[in-house]
């Protein structure tokens, strides 16, 4: 899926991108370029902007208002609405600063680049081709998760509830 994040959605986008989602944010653009960009990209247009939410939908774009005050409950909420699945591959995952999918990129050409720590101990990275930015499994690695089974919950459990 194509997303287009607006200013107050920054956080979901980065989430978005590390689901393997291709998702443009930038906390720049005003509400006639946000609507035009969604337009001309066919782009579904994320925001917690009631009235940015309606133009949008007046338009007859794809647009969802994201009404979650939690990271877990927004991720719920948009893999609900669009049949997201909440769970990461690195091999798909998009760099959550630029938006450029991510490479695997071989530990020893990395070396110079890497606390002694995280080469010791960890195996698998990824690199942007773009920006540079490395990635890993690190010690973050242990809320990641955690915010995507909150997610995963939150999802199932609205799923459940009867109608």
């Amino acid at each position: 899926m194509k997303f287009l994040a607006d200013a107050m959605v920054g956080k979901l986008a980065r989430w978005l991108r590390m689901l393997g989602h291709d998702v443009i944010y930038s906390a720049a653009f005003d509400d006639s370029e946000l609507l035009e960009l969604a337009k001309r990209e066919e782009r579904v247009l994320l925001t917690k902007d009631l009235e940015l939410y309606k133009r949008a939908i007046g338009r007859g774009l794809d647009a969802y208002h994201v009404e979650g005050k939690s990271e877990p409950e927004r991720l719920a909420e948009v893999a609900k609405r669009y049949n997201l699945p909440l769970e990461i591959n690195m091999d798909k995952s998009h760099c959550t600063i630029c938006n450029t999918k991510l490479t695997v990129t071989p530990k020893e050409q990395l070396q110079n680049e890497l606390e002694k720590n995280t080469f010791t101990y960890y195996d698998r990275f990824w690199r942007c081709p773009n920006c540079g930015q490395i990635y890993w499994q690190g010690a973050h690695w242990k809320q990641i998760t955690e915010t995507l089974k909150q997610a995963q919950q939150k999802s199932s459990a609205s799923i459940a509830k009867p109608s």
